[in-house]
Formats: C-alpha cells, sequence, structure tokens
C-alpha cells in the first residue's frame, strides 16, 4: 500500500522562501500549502489538517509567536519556527509557546527535511 503525503503547511510572508520551500519540499515527497499570513493559516487551519506547519515568526499583522500559541490550543501539529531571528531568547520563546523546533534563517534546505522527517517520525509513533 503506497503510504500517503504528508501535508506540510508553510506561512511565511516572503514569497521567494514560500516558493523555494514549496519546490523543494514537493521534491522531497511533501504535499505543500503555502500562506503568507497569519489570517490565511487560520482560515486553512479551519478547513484541512495538516501533518505539520513552518511558520515564520516575523509577518504583518498577527506574529508567528502568537500564531503558534493559538494554533497549539486548539490542534496537536508540529511546528517548526523560521526566523531571522536566531538568538537564544527568541528560540526559547518558541518553544516555550509550543513549537516544536526552531530554525534561523537562512538555512539549508536538506537541514530542514531532516528537522521534518524527525519530527513527522515522532508524531507518528505517538
Amino acid at each position: 500500500m503506497k503510504e500517503e503525503k504528508k501535508h506540510i503547511l508553510v506561512v511565511d510572508d516572503d514569497t521567494r522562501i514560500c516558493d523555494l520551500l514549496e519546490k523543494f519540499l514537493n521534491k522531497n515527497g511533501y504535499l505543500i500549502s503555502t500562506v503568507h499570513n497569519a489570517e490565511q493559516a487560520r482560515r486553512l487551519l479551519l478547513g484541512l489538517e495538516f501533518d505539520l506547519i513552518i511558520l515564520d515568526v516575523m509577518m504583518p499583522g498577527q506574529s508567528g509567536y502568537e500564531l503558534t500559541k493559538e494554533v497549539k490550543k486548539k490542534i496537536n501539529v508540529p511546528i517548526i519556527l523560521l526566523t531571522a531571528k536566531g538568538e537564544v531568547e527568541n528560540r526559547i520563546k518558541g518553544l516555550e509557546l509550543g513549537a516544536d523546533d526552531y530554525l534561523p534563517k537562512p538555512f539549508e534546505p536538506r537541514e530542514l527535511v531532516a528537522r521534518i522527517h524527525n519530527i513527522l517520525r515522532r508524531s507518528s509513533d505517538d
């Protein structure tokens, strides 16, 4: 039986990063949906289930931190935060709000795929 592709939501106001991640993650066997702000993400989350969310911290409107806290109260979905804010305090804040991982920009796409794979493997073991 063929395994169903894992569906990942990418939320980043930088369309270039969304395009890059969509292409790279598609090549690695994932189904990708991209949106550019928290409001669009909330709308998608109402109607679709995702296996993982990749979320930018610094977006216009609601921040990735705020969206992480909101999402984690409602659904149990792994979240990886991507951000230019790589300082220890910012990483700790993201993790304390419920993020499962934190990757500072710029990042190596292969490292992101490895992190996604590990998180999805752990969440499927639960």
